[in-house]
């Protein structure tokens, strides 16, 4: 009878306490809480997340994209007053559903300004262990990874030695793809494996060609993008930038978004005006991460499918 829920009464108290948890962690750091639009009218350039799409109607004059994270609002709200922020928001994405996906789901998103990458590893680093016990807390370079676990350095390895690398490792068919390509294919099918049974991991100083919405820095001789994602036991969780604020840069890169997007046989999205206006204006030092709460909660319930903590999933919706 798929009227009913998905989750039992005791993951509906569980998931009121996880959201308690959270708020009661931000208002003790004086990091305020806000809420911005669902619906926006540029939807996200990246060819990797396809967001849902409300066509127009009668109130409309144009479509309208669901969100598939509030980062550009929020950042609109710091580049105007400044101060630290944090939401709990519903997020929408087109693609996967299973036991690890939904295309509905609650996103935690926050800022900090003067934070660096790895000042915010820390802080996210103090809410995944007052939410979740007994795992130690480790820190990788993506190249101290892969040196450790495939014997390959990321930066300077050639597309053909990656590709190489994959197919020794796994069963890539009839697979093409570019360097970036082969990389994001070894770290999801090889490395992250590995990361299974170390409890709290971070991985940080991506590939500069993977850092989306992230500063570019030179660290250990190349040219890394300020970024992290937090895998817990073997579970990517969590995903920071040391953000951003050239506007300039942001157009380059979104437009070059744009250029994937049409190689590959996808819709153009609009870029995000008022958001480069507001980098314009001035972004203030500051670095953000994104948060999947719905998988906090399987981690801090032991639940293996994600539809097991929703109220009702993707299909009962």
């Amino acid at each position: 009878m798929d009227w009913r829920p998905n989750a039992s009464p005791e993951m509906l108290r569980a998931r009121a306490d996880l959201l308690g948890r959270i708020r009661r962690f931000f208002a003790t750091r004086g990091v305020l809480e806000v809420e911005t639009p669902l619906l926006s009218s540029c939807g996200i350039t990246d060819p990797s997340i396809e967001p849902l799409v409300v066509e127009r109607g009668t109130s409309l004059n144009q479509p309208r994209y669901l969100q598939t994270s509030p980062e550009y609002a929020m950042k609109r709200l710091l580049a105007c007053y400044g101060e630290p922020v944090f939401q709990l928001a519903r997020a929408f994405r087109d693609g996967e559903a299973g036991a690890r996906h939904n295309p509905e789901f609650t996103l935690l998103e926050w800022y900090r300004p003067d934070f660096d990458h790895h000042a915010l590893m820390a802080e996210v680093a103090e809410l995944v262990c007052d939410c979740l016990d007994g795992r130690g807390v480790h820190y990788y370079s993506y190249r101290q990874l892969f040196l450790e676990v495939l014997a390959v350095d990321p930066f300077s390895a050639a597309p053909a030695e990656l590709e190489s690398a994959a197919r020794d490792r796994l069963d890539a068919g009839t697979l093409v793809g570019d360097r970036d390509m082969w990389l994001d294919l070894l770290m999801s099918h090889v490395i992250e494996p590995e990361l299974a049974g170390r409890g709290i991991c971070f991985v940080y100083d991506y590939p500069a060609s993977q850092a989306a919405l992230a500063r570019i820095a030179e660290a250990d001789g190349v040219a890394v993008g300020q970024r992290f994602e937090l895998y817990v036991d073997g579970l990517e969780l969590a995903n920071g930038y040391f953000e951003l604020g050239d506007a300039v840069e942001q157009r380059g890169r979104f437009e070059r978004d744009n250029q994937r997007r049409r190689e590959v046989g996808l819709p153009e999205r609009p870029l995000d005006e008022r958001l480069l206006d507001a980098l314009a204006a001035g972004l203030p030092s500051c670095s953000g991460v994104a948060l999947g709460v719905d998988r906090m909660l399987m981690l801090t319930t032991g639940a293996a499918d994600i539809r097991d903590v929703m109220a009702f999933d993707w299909a009962r919706a």
